[in-house]
């Protein structure tokens, strides 16, 4: 299979993987999948002079983060002339040389590919991103020869930065009051990310991952994809297609609030599927707390035991290396808080409706 010299070498260096595994014995055909319908909140109506229309959308991003832990957003403040700047600027970086963008230093050097540790298919992502740290967003000396990325980067990431602190602080306040001022505290430009992903078309097999089932390590994520699809998330004990929508975000709820909110919110798995003939690009924005930053449940009987983000980390990283999965949250489980896990989250799915002022 021929590639241009921008693609990272999946086929490659995961030949042998691939090759010899019996996954590929049989000629395999591409499922198609149930579609759904993410629900869908207008966030203009969190400016209403109507403080009871403030109040129904808070209520429904609390609703959707319970019972499906993904929602899309329209009208959130992002244009769609940044969008697509920042699509075209991130289309240009990769296809920019494999040897460019694996040996420059770009972005903080935080560029990888595939899935180093992969000793199955299933474990194997056909993929390429860029993590960056906020802090580095902005800084010059990241870019090389991309001079015209830094300034829509930084204009973007921003913007998603606002996004995400305006859909935390609803969660939060929603889980009571006096939660309301430690999100702003523990989570800042210095502890979340930016990652541009590229999932190059994969014509060999349907079985293989864009990237692999997982759920997020943070508190939540917010998506900027394009229209190709292949995000695919489990619900009600099956996977399920998230129908693009060019004017919506889409945001999912993280580990981090699904143990801090002891259920209320859920943490679910998700998954993209491989495009034969396209390649897909989408953006996601991390919010995430500083390493020691304490994390346990709101309520009491706690589901979870206390842990700081940089203990979670290392357990998660500690699985994949042993493994090849995440297990995450339920390690941190407590004795008996298995029995605990239904009723719990029944009882709390009861939300509070915060008092939401106009936006400005």
């Amino acid at each position: 299979m021929a590639h241009s010299d921008s693609d990272p070498p999946l086929l490659n260096h995961y030949g042998t993987l691939l090759c010899h595994s019996t996954q590929w014995d049989e000629p395999q055909t591409r499922v198609t999948m149930e579609e759904c319908q993410l629900p869908l909140i207008d966030l203009c109506d969190l400016g209403s002079d109507d403080e009871m229309v403030r109040r129904a959308c808070a209520a429904a991003v609390c609703k959707a983060s319970s019972e499906w832990g993904f929602f899309q957003v329209v009208n959130h403040g992002i244009s769609s002339q940044l969008v697509d700047k920042m699509r075209s600027e991130q289309v240009k970086l990769f296809r920019a040389p494999f040897e460019t963008k694996a040996t420059s230093g770009l972005l903080n050097n935080s560029y990888r590919w595939g899935s180093p540790r992969a000793t199955c298919p299933n474990q194997f992502s056909w993929s390429e991103a860029f993590h960056v740290p906020l802090t580095k967003v902005s800084d010059e000396a990241c870019y090389g020869d991309f001079k015209s990325l830094r300034e829509v980067m930084t204009c973007f990431a921003a913007a998603m930065s606002e996004l995400s602190r305006l859909l935390a602080g609803i969660l939060t306040e929603n889980l009571g009051h006096w939660k309301q001022a430690s999100i702003s505290n523990i989570c800042d430009e210095k502890t979340c990310f930016l990652r541009l992903n590229h999932y190059p078309a994969c014509p060999i097999s349907p079985e293989i991952f864009g990237l692999v089932p997982h759920t997020d390590s943070d508190f939540l994520t917010i998506l900027c994809q394009d229209q190709v699809g292949g995000l695919q998330l489990m619900k009600d004990s099956k996977w399920v297609t998230v129908k693009p929508n060019k004017d919506a975000l889409i945001v999912n709820i993280g580990d981090l609030f699904q143990a801090w909110s002891n259920d209320v919110y859920k943490s679910v798995e998700h998954k993209v599927v491989s495009n034969a003939t396209t390649d897909r690009y989408s953006i996601a924005y991390f919010l995430c707390p500083s390493f020691d930053s304490l994390i346990e449940s709101f309520v009491k009987p706690s589901i979870y035991r206390r842990f700081t983000f940089r203990e979670y980390r290392e357990q998660v990283q500690e699985d994949v290396r042993k493994t090849g999965y995440k297990v995450g949250l339920p390690r941190f489980l407590l004795k008996g808080s298995e029995d605990l896990t239904t009723t719990t989250t029944e009882s709390n799915t009861r939300l509070y409706i915060p008092s939401i002022t106009a936006k400005s």
